[in-house]
C-alpha cells in the first residue's frame, strides 16, 4: 500500500493526513475483496524498513494503528473477517499489542475473509528468524523446513501481489512466499485505489499462464 505521504504532498497535507486517508483505502479494498469472493488479503501495513522514519511520522502511525483497531474490530468481525498479525511485534507498545491480541481473539473464529496484517514486517527477517530457529534446535534447514517456520505458515502462497504508488519493485515483502506470484504495478496512489483498480487487477491476473516452471500444456 504505497503512496500516502505523496498523495498528501500533492494536496498541500501532512504525511500524516495521507495514511488516514490511506485507513478509508483499506476500509474501501475490504469490500472490494469481499465482493470479488477473495478468501485471503494480505496488507503490508508497516515494514521494519518504515522504523526509520522519522520519529513523530512513526509515533502518530502507531497511534493511528492503535485507533484504527479499536474503530475497526468490531465491524470486522461482524462482516466474517478473521485478522492475523505477522512480523516483529518486539518493539510495539504494550497498548498496541494488547489491541492486535484483542482483534485476533474477537475474529478467530470467522472465515469469511481472512485478512492478514503484516506490521513489523520483512522479507528477510521472516527467512532469517526461521532459519535461525532451525539451526538452535540442530535441525536440517531444507527448503520445507523454513517454510514452515515462516510467520505465514499455514497460509497459502499469494497468487497476486498489488503494488501501488507507481513503484516496480518488492520492498522486502514476502521475499520467499512471491516465489510464483503473479506481479502487478499501477501507478495509483493507494488512498485513490479503489474498486475500479482492484477489478483491473483481477481482470489482469486472469489473463496470466501460471505454469509454476513447467512447460505451457499448450506447447
Amino acid at each position: 500500500m504505497d503512496g500516502n505521504g505523496r498523495w498528501a504532498s500533492q494536496r498541500g497535507e501532512p504525511r500524516t493526513f495521507g495514511h488516514r486517508a490511506g485507513v478509508r483505502a483499506a476500509r474501501r479494498v475490504l469490500r472490494c475483496a469481499h465482493k470479488h469472493r477473495v478468501e485471503y488479503l494480505t496488507v503490508f501495513a508497516f515494514s521494519q524498513e518504515n522504523w526509520r522514519r522519522p520519529a513523530q511520522e512513526v509515533s502518530l502511525l502507531m497511534q493511528l494503528f492503535i485507533r484504527t483497531l479499536a474503530r475497526e474490530t468490531t465491524a470486522l468481525h461482524r462482516n466474517g473477517v478473521r485478522l492475523r498479525f505477522i512480523g516483529d511485534h518486539s518493539e510495539f507498545s504494550d497498548v498496541l499489542r494488547r489491541e492486535m491480541d484483542r482483534a485476533v481473539e474477537v475474529t478467530r473464529h470467522n472465515a469469511e475473509l481472512k485478512l492478514n496484517v503484516a506490521v513489523g514486517y520483512g522479507g528477510q527477517w521472516d527467512i532469517v528468524q526461521s532459519a535461525q530457529r532451525l539451526a538452535a534446535r540442530g535441525e536440517e534447514i531444507t527448503a520445507e523446513a523454513i517454510e514452515n517456520g515462516l510467520d505465514t505458515h499455514g497460509l497459502p502462497a499469494p497468487d497476486l501481489l498489488i503494488r501501488t504508488g507507481g513503484e516496480k519493485r518488492i520492498s522486502n515483502f514476502l521475499l520467499w512466499q512471491l516465489a510464483y506470484t503473479e506481479l502487478y504495478f499501477c501507478d495509483t496512489l493507494w488512498p485513490d485505489f479503489d474498486d475500479r483498480d482492484f477489478s483491473a487487477a483481477l481482470s489482469w491476473y486472469a489473463t496470466r499462464q501460471r505454469r509454476f516452471g513447467r512447460v505451457p500444456e499448450s506447447a
